[in-house]
């Protein structure tokens, strides 16, 4: 006898297309219940830099792995997949529709097929070693010292993408095996859910006029004041939580060492480039559905996702009418 799988609908995309605002519509629309694929919206007190959304913009859905530790606590992959799998278990047995929603595809795709991680996988004693060679030989030498080791790893990590060279050091230095062995046989294993996988896209200069945009915003609510209250707490640039798009930089302006304007430009410009690596990232994962917004209004965009969870299985027909009528 064949065993359902729990359902779970996922969306991603870059950074800045409309994600959450398209998962609240979506959710009171089926029942769903938010659960954050974001490795910074967990930290309390790092709202505006991680451009959480409002109780008001919530709008009433029930939002999950959200403000759960202190921004001094340490977070890493084996503590997003245990809790992130707790949630989903708690919001199915209550009826509703769990959501992975955000941009970090590599937390999202461990928790997608069921990737057992321990906190042992974790070495901090290699990884500051390999955050100061960093520091002080720069990124292009962990790179190519990456590329020594596994050249497969080194091919598919952008040399500006220091976090994963030291991560793929790490784990290599850590349990003898590359990780590019490691990730393509996690890439061999079957979902654990029966999911339905979107990604919303724009236009790349749309993408980059929003991005702008956002970082605006962001310094008009007082980024620089939220920075500034988490540094008087004792965070620094080497802090876990404050290595944040956003967060760096306006401490490098807190410190003297740029002009506001200088560290709003870095922000904007580091965003841009993240952005294009998590399209990069999507490319490459299975059963990805895209949904272009140059193409699909919101409103179709959300009509379309409905179409494909009846089509899947993952939602009855009638579902999302059922919980309209409810709300």
């Amino acid at each position: 006898m064949t065993r359902t799988l729990p359902p779970l609908v996922i969306i991603g995309g870059p950074t800045g297309v409309g994600k959450s605002d398209a998962a609240v519509t979506l959710a009171k629309r089926i029942g769903g219940e938010i659960i954050s694929a974001d490795s910074m919206q967990v930290y309390r007190g790092m709202d505006i830099g991680t451009a959480k959304l409002t109780k008001e913009e919530m709008d009433d859905v029930p939002h999950h792995m959200i403000d759960v530790l202190d921004p001094s606590e340490a977070f890493n992959i084996a503590r997003f997949t245990s809790m992130t799998t707790e949630c989903i278990r708690q919001v199915a047995s209550r009826g509703h529709i769990p959501m992975l929603v955000g941009g970090t595809g590599f937390y999202i795709r461990a928790v997608l097929y069921g990737t057992q991680f321990s906190e042992e996988d974790d070495d901090p004693s290699i990884r500051l070693e390999l955050e100061k060679k960093a520091r002080e030989e720069g990124g292009l030498k962990l790179h190519e010292y990456l590329e020594q080791i596994d050249p497969a790893s080194a091919a598919a990590i952008p040399q500006g993408n220091v976090k994963r060279v030291i991560r793929a050091i790490e784990y290599y230095r850590k349990t003898g095996e590359l990780i590019s062995v490691h990730n393509e046989r996690e890439r061999a294993k079957e979902a654990v859910y029966r999911f339905a996988y979107f990604a919303l896209t724009c236009d790349r200069s749309h993408m980059y006029e929003r991005i702008d945009r956002r970082v605006d915003r962001m310094a008009e609510m007082g980024l620089v004041g939220e920075v500034a209250a988490l540094a008087e707490q004792g965070l620094d640039k080497h802090s876990v939580s404050m290595q944040g798009l956003g967060y760096r930089q306006i401490l490098d302006y807190l410190d003297g060492q740029a002009t506001l304007e200088e560290a709003l430009s870095k922000i904007k410009q580091e965003t841009r480039h993240f952005a294009k690596r998590q399209l990069t990232w999507l490319r490459r994962e299975k059963d990805v559905i895209w949904l272009d917004k140059e193409q699909l209004d919101d409103e179709q965009i959300i009509d379309e996702m409905i179409r494909i969870l009846i089509q899947k299985g993952i939602i009855p027909e009638g579902k999302d009418k059922e919980w309209t009528d409810q709300s």
